[in-house]
């Protein structure tokens, strides 16, 4: 992954950024902060702990940490072989039934028996992660499903309209197919939120698909994410529900901000219209903010901040 080549993200950090409907110098640069999501933890658990383990070298007559590992090979082998868990982090054996293959491969399967025709199984859906709310949990599918699209909408809305936290949406499905084809191809953006006599604020989102029927998007101050990265806390949490894109030509979207964070329920929505205004384009239109896409996920040099708010104030 790249990483940070400019300082304008820094300067942005450092003081509000000027009014963009007054300034007109065009030197802002956006940095790729991409690099936190995915550092490697050993990595920094390594880096942690680098002062003992060179230390505890030394005590022992050795020259650096590699020898320190070398050391205490066998140890690690055999501590690793007690934490292995059957089935996760190693293959399923019986305990009585130990194996005697001496290949590192698993023995292939025997073959099928014949079959009376040869039509292919279908895949098997993998289960919802723990923790993941499908459409399930908020609305009876089968009742739902025997109820017009206008009705349905009106009936989500209503759902969430009790909570002064919580944000809906309802998309047809073809604004949707858009939508989430951008977010497979960009799943890493910015977006501005501006602020009154202040400029604008810059908030890093970051696209998860958790489950078959299912997608997130986070958003996060960008400085919380540059500073804790992978640890950082949202502000505001998004899911969209797909169970009914087929049936219904709807997908229903459901989410949170959250209170404290510096962000309320209107600029979460401005920044959800802003989502849809980068992500819902089709190829053929909006070709600036189809350029500052590309150019944020490759990490190009030439990606504007003055660009990327001025294609956000834009009404369409």
């Amino acid at each position: 992954m790249a990483s940070i080549r400019t300082p304008a993200i820094r300067h942005c950090l450092r003081q509000p950024l000027p009014n963009f409907r007054t300034c007109q110098r065009r030197w802002a640069q956006v940095q790729d902060v991409r690099f936190l999501a995915t550092h490697g933890t050993q990595e920094r658990i390594l880096a942690k702990y680098r002062e003992k383990l060179d230390r505890k070298a030394k005590e022992k007559g050795l020259n650096d940490i590699s020898e320190l590992k070398e050391v205490y090979k066998e140890k690690i082998e055999s501590l690793h072989k007690e934490a292995a868990v059957p089935g996760a982090t190693a293959p399923l054996q019986s305990k009585s039934e130990p194996s005697v293959s001496t290949s590192p491969f698993p023995a292939p399967p025997p073959p099928p028996a014949p079959a009376a025709n040869f039509a292919k199984p279908a895949p098997a859906i993998p289960p919802v992660p723990p923790g993941i709310k499908t459409l399930s949990s908020y609305i009876d599918i089968p009742k739902t499903l025997t109820l017009p699209q206008k009705e349905i909408e009106y009936i989500w809305r209503l759902r969430h309209s009790s909570n002064p936290l919580s944000l809906s949406a309802v998309l047809t499905t073809s604004t949707w197919s858009t939508i989430s084809q951008t977010a497979f191809k960009h799943p890493q953006f910015i977006l501005p939120l501006p602020r009154e006599g202040q400029g604008a604020e810059i908030h890093f989102l970051q696209w998860t698909f958790p489950a078959k029927d299912t997608a997130t998007v986070l958003f996060t101050h960008l400085a919380e994410y540059k500073l804790r990265g992978e640890f950082s806390s949202p502000h505001t949490t998004v899911t969209f529900h797909q169970e009914l894109a087929e049936p219904k030509g709807l997908v229903l979207g459901q989410g949170t901000v959250v209170e404290g964070q510096g962000v309320g329920v209107d600029e979460a929505k401005w920044l959800l219209m802003c989502l849809q205004k980068f992500y819902g384009l089709q190829a053929e239109e909006r070709v600036e903010r189809k350029k500052l896409l590309e150019q944020f996920s490759r990490g190009d040099g030439g990606f504007k901040v003055e660009e990327l708010l001025e294609e956000a104030e834009k009404i369409v």
